[in-house]
């Protein structure tokens, strides 16, 4: 039975569950993109595009090059197997998981359509786009005329013929329906998911329960608060669910030295069937919303590093860049590296490249052939390497 963890061995038990570390596949298709997001469960969605959207850099960093067209096949079409909810943040998820967060949607009706509420001073609004919907199909946002479909004020501006459309989608009383041109496509959700799906029924101890076993599959190794932040869930309902699966022995109590909170160790569990891999072979630039660092605190702890982007800091006052992403190497995270797609000029744009404390001799001879590779994902011809950065003046040289 494990008792103690060293802390290097934690972090390579939490890439290795990750789904690091493996042999990549010489050709990836819908398959191997498939069974990553089994893997994980989530790809987080953001909108950041200068270098490229973060749903697509997770399989990328763990498989290498693919054909992007097979992900949107498999997330933004109509019948993809997957599709879209607030799982961590907004995220691609398996279309099957929907019923596990019932009780999710039922706390989001509690809290933003109570007396009062925005969503009940526009039910005229509401009741008059579900009959939209139902008469059209899906549509997105931009589609629908209507004299409440006029960008204004805050939530980013949107009109409230979004903003209704958004909390009907939080409720679950409308789903996805694919993308188009990246924008959602909202459709009544008996027009998205089947009654299969709709039909079955899962009590919130139970759906909690098995959201937090899933999490300790993704993580191999995390604290209560790590196994809790995958699926933004937190307090007693996570300690519950710990202590259920805790007696079924799916997780196993240990300790790794270091892991503190408040000055106190912190309680730790093993998932059961967690790999125990005495290295990781890597190198792979993390988005900023890949599972392996979107906790922070679960980074610094892991790895002793402290990240944040920067995309909101005045660009005179970062420190980084504006979209650095970590570097990972083997199984630490040794540096950080701000890209950019420049489509137009046909050339990848190192904005800033940074090193850590104890990085690598050779980093600059593993992140060389990385970047190559990733020029060649993204069809571009070139390099320029901007002077900002330990690491930004070895790169350029090699590079070019």
């Amino acid at each position: 039975m494990v008792e103690k963890v060293s802390p290097a061995l934690a972090r390579r038990v939490a890439l290795a569950a990750q789904g690091f570390g493996r042999p990549r596949p010489p050709v990836v298709g819908t398959r191997q993109l498939n069974g990553l997001i089994d893997r994980i469960n989530l790809l987080q969605i953001d909108s950041v595009n200068v270098f490229e959207r973060s749903h697509y850099l997770p399989a990328f960093a763990r498989l290498g090059r693919y054909d992007k067209t097979l992900l949107d096949r498999l997330t933004f079409e109509a019948k993809a197997p997957h599709t879209e909810y607030w799982a961590h943040e907004a995220a691609f998820m398996r279309r099957d998981d929907w019923p596990l967060f019932r009780w999710r949607m039922q706390n989001y009706r509690q809290t933003y359509a109570a007396p009062g509420s925005w969503y009940e001073s526009n039910a005229g609004t509401v009741d008059w786009l579900r009959a939209e919907l139902a008469a059209n199909g899906a549509l997105m946002a931009g589609e629908i005329e209507h004299d409440a479909n006029t960008r204004t004020g805050p939530w980013w501006g949107w009109s409230d013929v979004k903003r209704a459309l958004e909390f009907l989608f939080l409720f679950g009383e409308v789903a996805i329906a694919g993308r188009t041109r990246f924008q959602r496509r909202y459709a009544l959700v008996d027009d998205v998911l089947p009654a299969s799906i709709l039909d079955r029924q899962i009590e919130t101890p139970d759906a909690v329960r098995e959201l937090i076993r899933r999490s300790a599959v993704a993580h191999g190794i995390g604290t209560a608060r790590d196994l809790g932040d995958y699926y933004r869930i937190k307090g007693a309902p996570v300690l519950t669910a710990i202590r259920e699966l805790e007696e079924a022995g799916e997780l196993i109590p240990v300790t790794v030295p270091g892991w503190e909170r408040g000055g106190k160790p912190e309680r730790v569990w093993l998932h059961r069937d967690a790999r125990l891999p005495r290295r990781i072979e890597a190198t792979a630039l993390l988005s900023p919303f890949d599972p392996v660092v979107w906790f922070r605190e679960r980074a610094l702890r892991l790895f002793d590093f402290h990240y944040r982007i920067e995309i909101y800091v005045p660009q005179e006052k970062r420190s980084f860049g504006y979209y650095t992403m970590p570097l990972l190497i083997d199984d630490r995270i040794v540096g950080r590296i701000d890209l950019k797609n420049d489509r137009q000029a046909g050339i990848l744009r190192v904005q800033s490249a940074w090193s850590e404390p104890g990085a690598p001799a050779d980093t600059v001879e593993r992140v060389v052939p990385m970047l190559r590779e990733i020029a060649e994902w993204q069809g571009l011809g070139g390099f320029s390497v901007a002077d900002w950065g330990d690491l930004a003046p070895a790169l350029g040289r090699a590079l070019n």
